[in-house]
């Protein structure tokens, strides 16, 4: 029967074990010193060793013809070890064994001594999904435990592991397993198999395990499954990862603002069925590499291949350090949302125009000035101050309406409107608009292009915006698209607005250009008197 290569592989002695010489070294110091401790705890990432290590310091601790501090690997003790079909060791999976029954059954256990080995060792895996009491019931047992048992816990989540627990155990934290020692790993392995295994390729399963040599393995597994030849692209294939060419065709067109093209290769890539959250995870991963070749300039920091870094180089080179972290900063939150939505396709698309069209790098000589921004903070405590922007008092027995703007306020925090206190003869047409639309274009080219052939209405604190782009409407909905605009309004007025969107289909061609007239007809047939002061 066929056997996975994590099981194969899986290291029988501590020489074995890769990237935890500080862990390795130390047990064996412990075991050929006989100075070993009752009980560990192990912790660390997913397949960087744990559960190896247990096995390997069950079977050293009990060899019957241990060397240095290692299992000879021939005698009986080592050969039922590495079968499982001694009772002396113990494993538990505390997911599945959680309650305080198990662990008082194990208690139970402990009486007994080893039937064949010097030492009955329990390797509770997973401890962190111990119950309370089961936690409770733990902890006599692993404080005073008979000479002969020894205990190893091991952990993903440390910090879910209760500390009267951690103080009784000797900790040993597992570091994740470097990408070249991975790679090392697997060429080694695929030469004592019957399948080839490129550079590149072995440097690219390294990187995506993500220190884990178990996840490596699983993943150089699918490989083989696919081609006997493994390559580079018959990675990206198994893994459903972009192609390295895609992604820097997409980074490309985010430098040169190309959001048509970035689209279309998206599509490109969801059509192959790519899987939309790896390939946002690869472009952070590639722009972090464009960051640290901006600001470190040293080549043993870069996750990538020695192929693509001169490439990197030269995207770095074409980018503000400001605009490389503002587009890790756009590609983050893109990372946040995506787990939690259904049209994956749709928000990575966001993101790309987002990076294509947003966010110019700002140049040293448009910077704020000092005196600037001293300005703009006197303006903001003025607003704060609680400056009246309502209606005067009014006249005995006329309705009254409220101040509609808080005292204390940001730009983009949008007042709170009544809308049944509105007067449809104060609302008049924004006739600056225009020139708002121009300002917001040096800030955010998409939103300026979106708001082309719009008209704007505005009354007090509330903007009323009448667009004939649906797709903006629905963005507006949707997204946080408008701040941009809300900004703008905040500096131009010295407030903020509560913007209102309708699109144009829904209002009649004598509305647009001011939809009052609407509302005064709808005044007019319910036999309200209505004085109209200024219908611009």
């Amino acid at each position: 029967m066929y056997r996975a290569l994590y099981r194969k592989w899986r290291p029988t002695s501590f020489d074995d074990v890769v990237s935890q010489p500080h862990i390795t070294t130390t047990l064996k110091n412990q075991i050929k010193n006989g100075k070993t401790a009752h009980a560990y705890l192990f912790t660390g990432s997913r397949g960087t060793g744990k559960t190896t290590c247990a096995r390997i310091f069950a079977k050293a601790i009990n060899c019957l013809n241990s060397s240095d501090g290692s299992p000879c690997l021939d005698c009986e003790i080592c050969d039922g070890i590495d079968r499982e079909i001694l009772s002396d060791i113990v494993e538990i999976d505390a997911a599945s064994n959680t309650g305080v029954d198990d662990i008082r059954e194990l208690k139970e256990s402990t009486v007994y001594t080893p039937e064949k080995c010097r030492y009955k060792v329990y390797i509770i895996d997973e401890v962190h999904m111990l119950s309370a009491s089961a936690f409770n019931a733990l902890l006599k047992i692993l404080e005073e435990p008979p000479d002969y048992v020894k205990f190893i816990l091991a952990t993903t989540e440390i910090h879910k592991v209760p500390v009267t627990i951690i103080s009784r155990c000797q900790r040993f934290d597992f570091r994740r397993i470097l990408p070249e020692d991975i790679k090392n790993r697997l060429l080694y392995i695929a030469s004592q198999e019957s399948f080839v295994l490129d550079d590149d390729a072995a440097a690219l399963i390294g990187r995506l395990a993500d220190g884990g040599m178990r996840d490596a393995l699983s993943l150089l597994d699918q490989c083989i499954a696919y081609s006997e030849n493994v390559t580079v692209d018959t990675v990206s294939a198994a893994a459903g990862i972009a192609g390295r060419d895609y992604l820097f065709k997409l980074l490309d067109c985010f430098v040169s603002k190309d959001a048509a093209g970035a689209v279309e290769i998206i599509a490109e890539l969801y059509d192959m069925s790519k899987d939309m959250q790896r390939l946002l995870d690869e472009l952070i991963s590639q722009m972090r590499n464009v960051m640290l070749a901006k600001a470190v300039r040293k080549d043993d920091v870069f996750m990538c291949l020695p192929s693509e870094i001169e490439k990197i180089r030269q995207i770095a080179a074409s980018l503000d350090l400001s605009e490389i972290l503002r587009m890790l900063d756009v590609m983050q939150d893109c990372a946040e949302r995506l787990p939690k939505v259904a049209a994956k396709r749709v928000e990575l698309e966001m993101c790309a125009v987002k990076l294509c069209t947003a966010g110019e790098s700002i140049a040293p000589s448009s910077r704020a000035s000092s005196a600037e921004i001293e300005s703009l903070e006197k303006r903001l405590m003025r607003l704060e101050s609680g400056a009246s922007l309502g209606a005067p008092n009014e006249k005995k027995g006329e309705k009254k309406y409220e101040r509609l703007v808080p005292q204390s306020q940001s730009p983009l925090e949008e007042p709170k409107v009544d809308l049944s206190k509105l007067r449809p003869e104060d609302f008049k047409k924004l006739d600056c608009w225009n020139d708002i639309i121009d300002t917001l274009s040096q800030e955010d080219v998409s939103l300026a292009g979106f708001l082309d052939k719009s008209n704007a209405f505005i009354y007090e604190n509330v903007i009323l915006l009448i667009v004939d782009n649906d797709f903006f409407l629905k963005m507006f909905k949707e997204t946080k698209c408008a701040e941009p605009l809300a900004r703008i309004l905040f500096e131009r007025f010295g407030k903020s607005f509560a913007i209102r969107v309708r699109s144009a289909k829904n209002v009649s061609p004598a509305d647009r250009e001011n939809p009052v007239n609407k509302l005064l007809e709808r005044a007019k047939s319910a036999n309200i008197a209505v004085e109209i002061k200024d219908n611009k």
